[in-house]
């Protein structure tokens, strides 16, 4: 694979206004995000990870290469998944039958999910993650956690580290969350069920 590269984002910085500000984005991806691409690049060469997907690097990585791939993977699954802001924004197809048929409504799902971003202590993820039999999982991940070490197939996540929300929402993190229901870009999470 040699030297991961910086995500382009697939919107401008100032797109996710007003939900996420310019000033987020462009702390978020580049300087957060690129100090862990950085990161990584520097801690993989002549390891046997300097040939392996970033999402094999996360399977196999323990210590700092895990920390740095783990944060490299979530925020591009993030912000792939993300679009400019859409007051009724629901799932379609496939995705929102099974996430009915499981949780009874979107939401349902939608509560819960939120809720389980709120709940979690101290810095990480939640996901929305599918099965081998194709069921819905949510998980809270610490840290650089990710779905993938647990054999599941992650579909979206929110990502509740501070630098995410705190310069737009302060320390409400509850506020943040409602919020960014707005930017899902559900045709790509639709996608990642799909495959």
């Amino acid at each position: 694979m040699g030297k991961i590269d910086l995500i382009t984002l697939p919107f401008a910085p100032e797109a996710l206004e007003p939900v996420i500000s310019r000033e987020t984005i462009t702390l978020h991806h580049g300087k957060h995000l690129q100090t862990y691409v950085n990161n990584l690049n520097a801690a993989i060469p002549g390891t046997k990870f300097e040939d392996m997907t970033l999402e094999e690097i996360v399977r196999q990585a323990e210590g700092g290469v895990f920390n740095n791939a783990g944060q490299v993977l979530n925020h591009n699954l993030y912000f792939e998944a993300l679009r400019a802001p859409r007051l009724e924004n629901v799932p379609a197809g496939g995705l929102a039958e099974t996430i009915a048929a499981q949780f009874g409504s979107f939401e349902a799902f939608r509560k819960e999910f939120t809720g389980k971003g709120a709940s979690l202590f101290g810095s990480g993820w939640v996901w929305l993650s599918a099965a081998d039999d194709g069921s819905l999982i949510i998980t809270q991940e610490q840290n650089a956690q990710n779905p993938v070490t647990r054999g599941l197939k992650p579909l979206l996540t929110f990502d509740v580290w501070e630098h995410a929300y705190y310069a737009d929402y302060r320390n409400r993190r509850l506020d943040y969350l409602e919020a960014i229901w707005q930017l899902v870009a559900w045709d790509v999470v639709e996608q990642r069920f799909a495959l």
